[in-house]
């Protein structure tokens, strides 16, 4: 929610490209609050600003002029302040310079090809003004959303809604065309379907402007005049497990997971569509191995009980064990079932699994950190490249890493990919990696949904891009009654 809201407020260096000619599921990076950059070595980025960007017409920063200061200001501030979770996404980086009044350098301490595309995440990589940080402490308060982006934030309900009108100065020509936004929060999925079906909202109501797979025959049987746009996901429904204690520490263990889950009936039944999935989400197509390419780990993804009771007998399980799995309703239905079915799929090889439901907020706060224990299951490694799915997850000692997976040839690989500048070497190696993911099991990735994004024919000039940057897009779309 927090991305999400944001993003009408905010702008970032670098954005993902949004548009009816960006393919759905594709990433490509272009200037946002830079004109341009340049990389004169290996070890230096320099990003050159627009000139003439202002911040909105707000105290305290009343519509002056952006400049490289603050861009400097932002990441210091990124690569400082205590409790960032994301300060692992540029943990390459020295040091950010202000060279002069428009000019910004990054100064790496290793290779990182990586670097623009991050820049370009709407994670968390919003430039904000330093006299609002000066003034309010932190960014917590909705009085605090000023930027330079689109929108600028009239009035904050939480968990209800938020009102954006649009910015007057927004430095993109021509730009939004829409006088304002209601950026509703639904949480009931029944709810989120009836108010799409009556045309209360403009486009679809489920992650990622999507339609829920389930409701979407009758959907498009009733408003076939809707627009529909498959695409798939850019994330893992997996279960992370403890690699750290046993007998998740054992790789027999966790193959025998892998082989004891039927991927394909888990798909048809919950998700309806989609495909099964090692670790780099199948929708970033370019990077992503189908299951039956990760060599000799591919057997580890075939549904084989019989399999699966052999390897934890070798590994000293011949009667299974018992273990926890926590999961927060937090996500939605769909993971409910799914976990209904994965419990089912290990009682029969032996694995009694205690189901531990945790509200979202507490699972945000320790769950997805690595604090639990047995095994969890949700959405995993949502990338928009193929480092985001890798080294967060994988690295030791980093916040995403939550199934304490510590590989150290894994480990070398994954940081070796981030210098490669050959595209081909580097995606060669990616390749490589998945392959030895797939053996080794660290975590039991089950499958990427497939999603059907939707809104109404009046929408123009948008294409499913899904990432948190809903500000972006919204701003490059009208509205044709």
């Amino acid at each position: 929610m927090t991305m999400t809201t944001v993003s009408f407020v905010y702008s970032k260096l670098l954005r993902h490209k949004v548009g009816t000619e960006v393919p759905p599921g594709t990433f490509a990076v272009e200037p946002d609050l830079a004109e341009r950059w340049e990389q004169p070595d290996d070890t230096t980025y320099i990003f050159h600003l627009r000139k003439g960007v202002r911040w909105h017409n707000r105290p305290p920063v009343n519509g002056r002029e952006l400049v490289a200061d603050d861009v400097k200001f932002t990441y210091n501030r990124f690569l400082t302040v205590k409790g960032n979770p994301e300060r692992y996404l540029l943990d390459s980086v020295d040091r950010v310079e202000a060279v002069d009044r428009y000019t910004v350098k990054f100064v790496l301490k290793e290779p990182y090809v990586w670097l623009p595309h991050k820049l370009a995440s709407a994670l968390c990589m919003w430039i904000v003004a330093p006299e609002v940080v000066e003034k309010y402490g932190d960014l917590k308060k909705p009085e605090t959303a000023i930027g330079t982006g689109p929108f600028t934030l009239e009035r904050y309900e939480r968990n209800v809604k938020a009102s954006f009108r649009r910015n007057p100065l927004y430095f993109r020509s021509g730009q939004p065309s829409v006088d304002g936004v209601e950026w509703l929060i639904v949480e009931d999925e029944s709810t989120g379907l009836a108010t799409y079906r009556t045309g209360q909202i403009d486009a679809g109501p489920f992650t990622w402007w999507a339609v829920r797979q389930p409701d979407l025959g009758a959907l498009k049987k009733s408003h076939p005049h809707l627009i529909y746009q498959d695409f798939l996901g850019n994330m893992v429904y997996a279960l992370s497990l403890r690699n750290d204690q046993p007998p998740f520490s054992d790789v027999r263990v966790r193959r025998a997971i892998s082989r004891a889950l039927d991927r394909q009936s888990i798909i048809e039944s919950v998700w309806i569509r989609g495909e099964p999935s090692g670790a780099v989400p199948r929708g970033l197509r370019e990077w992503s191995l189908p299951v039956d390419r990760l060599g000799e780990g591919a057997k580890y993804y075939r549904y084989d009980p019989q399999e699966a009771r052999r390897l934890l007998t070798e590994a000293g399980y011949p009667n299974g064990f018992k273990t926890q799995l926590t999961v927060t309703p937090g996500y939605g239905t769909d993971l409910i079932d799914a976990v209904q079915l994965v419990l089912g799929y290990l009682k029969e090889v032996g694995i009694q699994a205690e189901l531990k439901l945790q509200e979202y907020g507490a699972y945000q706060a320790t769950t997805i950190q690595g604090k639990f224990e047995g095994m969890t299951m949700g959405p995993f490694a949502v990338a928009w490249d193929p480092d985001d799915a890798l080294y967060g997850p994988y690295v030791p000692d980093q916040p995403r890493n939550r199934g304490h997976v510590n590989d150290a040839k894994l480990t070398a690989m994954i940081k070796e990919q981030r210098r490669l500048k050959d595209l081909e070497a580097r995606k060669k190696l990616v390749f490589e990696i998945q392959r030895y993911m797939a053996e080794q099991q660290h975590y039991v990735c089950v499958a990427t949904p497939m999603y059907t994004g939707s809104w109404q024919p009046y929408v123009k000039n948008h294409s499913q891009n899904p990432t948190f940057d809903y500000g972006s897009r919204v701003a490059a779309l009208w509205l044709e009654r």
